[in-house]
C-alpha cells in the first residue's frame, strides 16, 4: 500500500522533510517547486510508513486503499507526474534525526543578543516568517494585526467546506503563546502606529500585510448594487467583521461569476451546495441563512479565454465535478469550446471536461430546474446592466454582444496590494519593492507574502517566500545592518495602550477561540465566530456579547 496526495495540498513542503526515502516531489531544492498545483508521492518509492501524513498540515494525504468517491483518481494523479521521469535518487539515509540540543542552523553568532522583529499580518505569510524566526533562532517576535483576531485568509478567505485547509491555522496558534512572542492584536500599522514608531522599537519589521484590494474590470455598471468582488462574497460567508451580513442578496435566480480561479470556484461552489452539508461546517450564520432561503438556481462562470487557459486548479476542478445535487455544464455555443476540450491531452485541466455534459444554453430562457454551475469560455463582461440594481451582464463573444440576466454579478479577477503609509509601492504590480524581501531603501524593513511578490500562489508557497525574506533579514542583521532599537522591549505595549484599548493579547485570542467553540457546540459547528469588531473584542475579554446569527 502507498500514499497519496489529495485535493487540500498546501504544497509547504512540511511531508517533504519527514519522508525517509525522499519519495515526494518536486521538493524545494527542485527547480519544479512552486510551478506545480501540488505535491505528489511516487507509489515506487513509498514505503508506507506514514510520516508524510503525520506531518501534513492540511490532511491531505491518505493511503490509497482507504480513498473514496472524488479521492480515488488521485492515486493516478500522483501516479501520472512520475510516468515517463527518471527516478529520483534515493535518500542516502533517514530524514529523521534523534532530538538532543537545539540546532539553529539559521541562527545569529552566540555572542549575539537576541534581536527583536515586528510581523504585521498573522495571516500564513506572517505566521510562517514567526515560525522560522522562532524555530531557528532567539529573535523576539511581535506580531500584529489591525484585526482583533488572528488568522488572514485562513481564516476569512478558506471555504467553510474546506475544514482541512483551514487546520493550517492550527499549526500557527501553537506560537501565539510562544514564550519569546507578543502579541498586539486590532492595531493597523500606517494608522495606529507609523512605520517609525515599528522600527524605532524593534531591530527589523516584516511587513505580511497581502493583498487586500480586488481588482477592477473599469466597465460601466460595476458599481450597481448587486455588483461586489468574489473577495467581499467569501468574506461575506466566513464572517468576517468589515462585511455586514446585508451585503449580499440571493433572491435571484442565476449569478454570473466573471472569472475561473479557485476563487470563483468557491463562490460557485458555495452557492449551489445543499445548506444542509455547509450546517457543520464554520460558515457564518448569517450566510447560513441567507443560503437557506436563497433563490440561486445557476451560477454562470466567464471566461474570457479558452477552456485550455482555465486559472483554477485541476483539483478544485475535479472536486467541482462529485458535487452532490449539483450539475456541470459547459456552454460550447462557441465551437473553439468544444474543440480545446476534445483536444486536450491526458493530465491537462481542459480533459477533465471532457465527461461534462455540453449544450449550446438559451440565455433569454430562465435557469432550468434543479441546481448546475455553467462553464462559458470565450466571453467576457463588457457592462451590467440595471437601474436599481443588477438585472443583466452584458458578455461580448464570437457571435457579438448578449446579455445574460442576472440578479447578482461577481467578480473574481484576482487581488490587490494596498499601499502602507510610509512604505514604498509599485502602483503597477500593488506590491512593495524590494530586494530579496528586504525593502528598496528602508534597511530594516522587510516584505513577506503577495504584498511582496504579488497575489500568486497558495498558503504553502509563502513558507518558501517567508524563509528568503528571513534570510535576507538574518544576513543583514551578522552584517550589522540592522539599527538597534531606541526603546526598551516593555516600551512598545505602553505605546499600543496609548493608543486605544481595544487591543488583543495572546490571552484575548484564546478567550476568542474558547467563546466560538463553545457557541458552536451549542449549535453542532466546529465554531460560531463573532462577526463583528465588538462582538470580538468583548469576547476577548470573557464576554459571551451578542448572540450567533
Amino acid at each position: 500500500m502507498t500514499y497519496a496526495i489529495t485535493q487540500t495540498c498546501c504544497s509547504d513542503a512540511t511531508c517533504v522533510a519527514v519522508c525517509p526515502v525522499n519519495c515526494i516531489h518536486p521538493t524545494p531544492e527542485e527547480q519544479a517547486f512552486g510551478s506545480t498545483e501540488m505535491l505528489y508521492v511516487d507509489p515506487a518509492a513509498c514505503i508506507d510508513c506514514g510520516a508524510c501524513a503525520d506531518a501534513c498540515p492540511v490532511d491531505a494525504i491518505f493511503p490509497v486503499d482507504s480513498l473514496f468517491e472524488a479521492q480515488e483518481e488521485y492515486a493516478g494523479i500522483n501516479a501520472a507526474y512520475y510516468a515517463g521521469r527518471e527516478p529520483e535518487p534515493a535518500a542516502a539515509g533517514p530524514n529523521f534525526h534523534a532530538w538532543g540540543e537545539p540546532s539553529f542552523l539559521r541562527s545569529l553568532p552566540s555572542d549575539f543578543a537576541p534581536i527583536r522583529v515586528a510581523v504585521v499580518g498573522t495571516g500564513p505569510a506572517g505566521m510562517y516568517a514567526a515560525e522560522d524566526l522562532l524555530l531557528h533562532t532567539n529573535a523576539e517576535v511581535t506580531l500584529i494585526d489591525r484585526l482583533p483576531v488572528a488568522g488572514g485568509l485562513v481564516r476569512y478567505g478558506v471555504a467553510p467546506d474546506h475544514p482541512a485547509t483551514k487546520g493550517v491555522g492550527e499549526t500557527f496558534a501553537r506560537f501565539h503563546s510562544h514564550p519569546r512572542v507578543r502579541m498586539h492584536l486590532g492595531i493597523e500599522a500606517g494608522k495606529d502606529l507609523t512605520v517609525e514608531e515599528l522600527a524605532a522599537h524593534h531591530d527589523a519589521v516584516i511587513y505580511a500585510v497581502g493583498a487586500s484590494a480586488s481588482r477592477r474590470l473599469g466597465i460601466p455598471g460595476e458599481d450597481l448594487p448587486g455588483s461586489l468582488p468574489a473577495t467581499a462574497f467569501v468574506s461575506w460567508y466566513n464572517a468576517h467583521p468589515e462585511v455586514p451580513p446585508e451585503t449580499v442578496g440571493l433572491s435571484a435566480q442565476r449569478v454570473v461569476v466573471t472569472g475561473n480561479g479557485n476563487v470563483a470556484l468557491d463562490v460557485a461552489r458555495i452557492l449551489v451546495t445543499d445548506p444542509a452539508a455547509l450546517a457543520g461546517t464554520d460558515i457564518a450564520g448569517h450566510a447560513l441563512a441567507a443560503l437557506r432561503g436563497s433563490a440561486v438556481r445557476e451560477v454562470v462562470l466567464l471566461g474570457r479565454r479558452g477552456p485550455d487557459d482555465l486559472a483554477c486548479t485541476g483539483s478544485e476542478l475535479l472536486a467541482l465535478r462529485h458535487l452532490a445535487g449539483v450539475d456541470l455544464v459547459v456552454d460550447d455555443g462557441d465551437p473553439r469550446t468544444g474543440a480545446a476540450i476534445d483536444g486536450a491531452a491526458a493530465g491537462e485541466k481542459a480533459a477533465l471536461l471532457r465527461e461534462v455534459e455540453r449544450e449550446a444554453v438559451d440565455w433569454s430562457r430562465p435557469p432550468s430546474p434543479g441546481r448546475r454551475i455553467v462553464f462559458r469560455f470565450h466571453s467576457a463582461p463588457v457592462e451590467v446592466l440595471g437601474r436599481d440594481g443588477v438585472e443583466a451582464v452584458r458578455v461580448t463573444d464570437t457571435g457579438g454582444d448578449r446579455e445574460i440576466p442576472a440578479g447578482l454579478f461577481l467578480r473574481a479577477i484576482g487581488y490587490r496590494g494596498l499601499p502602507v503609509p510610509g512604505l514604498p509601492f509599485d502602483e503597477a504590480t500593488g506590491t512593495v519593492p524590494h530586494e530579496g524581501g528586504r525593502v528598496v531603501g528602508m534597511p530594516g524593513s522587510y516584505v513577506v507574502g503577495w504584498i511582496k511578490r504579488g497575489p500568486s500562489g497558495g498558503i504553502g508557497a509563502n513558507r518558501t517566500c517567508a524563509a528568503e525574506t528571513v534570510g535576507t533579514l538574518l544576513a543583514d542583521a551578522v552584517a550589522g545592518a540592522l539599527r538597534s532599537p531606541a526603546y526598551p522591549a516593555r516600551a512598545f505595549g505602553r505605546l499600543i495602550r496609548s493608543r486605544g484599548g481595544r487591543v488583543v493579547d495572546a490571552r484575548g485570542l484564546a478567550a476568542i477561540d474558547r467563546a466560538e467553540q463553545a457557541r458552536g457546540r451549542e449549535h453542532g459547528r466546529p465554531r460560531v465566530k463573532f462577526d463583528t469588531v465588538p462582538a470580538l473584542i468583548a469576547a476577548s475579554r470573557g464576554s459571551r456579547w451578542g448572540s450567533p446569527r
